[in-house]
């Protein structure tokens, strides 16, 4: 059987700003589903659903900036974390009709993988695919190494979390909940102000498209400090937040999404360091390889509260492999709650 499998590849880099039909586009090929076009110890997969995070942007670029994560080659396709269905293997223990997540999927219906980059699925985890995407995946493991590993939260500290309805916001928080701390958001909707007090239990949030005086907005919602601040946005809000630390607070940097379509010379610095040394604060950028000899841990310790609906996920799902360039735009402009992903088939297994 052959069947026509489109996939998304990068055309030309993207200098600066969000990518466009310029850069990413889509192209359609021809596909033979037989084990004969399959090599030893691979597998033939169709893919389910798709990750879409804002990291991918920095291996757009042409240049390892700022992320130093290795780029996109030209006129192939773009990867990211996806789930699978096996349809032809040459892998014992990898059986047809299997669900895999695979770390280096094409944005595309279907592909050919080496299957030791995959990992099976338990269908009776009693978790729902999606979640091993958001959750159980590079959302969930950021939230849990930014709060659990380097934020080292103890019960009544206070945290704050910048872009905190997004897909790492959303654990964050209610894990820093979890260990007993007071947890404040910042987003940019009122919606997302009511969805994260309502919905995911953080203690107050405010809209900094209303509150723009982040100085003043700080003040007020932290009249005690801040212990953790775990940033995702970089910029204005890490300059604002180094007026608010406590003593020996920890600021684990998980990413700057307000810094990724620009050029370092047009990127906001931040002037009040010198807040860092009086305060004994510890900042720190991390990349999730660097712990993924605690991955197993944060496995066990996620699957518990999942499972115990501890933690609650967001998903604003997407559908078909068509809409991956809405659906990464999406990401730059505030207009998403909770993580970003592709259902890329109907019948796809959730």
């Amino acid at each position: 059987m052959e069947v026509e499998s489109k996939e998304w590849i990068l055309e030309q880099y993207v200098s600066k700003g969000v990518p466009t039909t310029e850069h990413l586009k889509l192209r359609t090929s021809n596909l033979k589903i037989t084990k004969d076009v399959v090599p030893d110890d691979h597998v033939m997969l169709r893919l389910h659903w798709l990750s879409v995070d804002p990291y991918l942007r920095a291996k757009m670029s042409s240049q390892q900036d700022g992320l130093y994560l290795s780029q996109f080659q030209l006129n192939q396709a773009v990867t990211t974390f996806g789930v699978g269905e096996v349809i032809e293997s040459k892998r014992s223990g990898l059986s047809v009709g299997e669900i895999v997540i695979h770390p280096f999927a094409p944005v595309a219906e279907y592909c050919i993988a080496p299957a030791s980059f995959l990992r099976k699925i338990d269908p009776h985890s009693g978790v729902s695919v999606p979640d091993y995407l958001s959750a159980l995946g590079i959302p969930g493991f950021a939230a849990w190494v930014g709060i659990v590993v380097l934020g080292e939260t103890k019960p009544g500290e206070n945290v704050f979390i910048s872009a905190a309805a997004g897909g790492v916001g959303v654990f964050a928080g209610q894990l820093a909940k979890l260990k007993g701390c007071r947890v404040v958001g910042s987003v940019g909707s009122d919606v997302k102000v009511k969805f994260l007090k309502e919905e995911i239990g953080y203690d107050e949030a405010f809209n900094y498209n209303v509150e723009t005086d982040y100085d003043a907005a700080l003040r007020k919602y932290f009249p005690n400090g801040i212990d953790i601040y775990l940033d995702n946005v970089g910029g204005r809000m890490l300059e604002a937040v180094l007026n608010h630390v406590n003593s020996h607070a920890r600021i684990p940097l998980c990413g700057m999404i307000s810094q990724y379509n620009k050029v370092w010379t047009e990127r906001e610095g931040v002037r009040n360091l010198l807040n860092m040394v009086g305060k004994e604060v510890r900042m720190e950028g991390f990349m999730l390889a660097s712990y993924m000899n605690r991955f197993g841990e944060f496995l066990e310790e996620m699957i518990g509260y999942v499972k115990q609906r501890k933690i609650v996920s967001k998903h604003k799902i997407y559908h078909g492999i068509e809409s991956f360039l809405e659906s990464f735009e999406s990401l730059f402009t505030s207009s998403n709650v909770g993580k970003v992903m592709i259902q890329v088939n109907k019948d796809a297994k959730a």
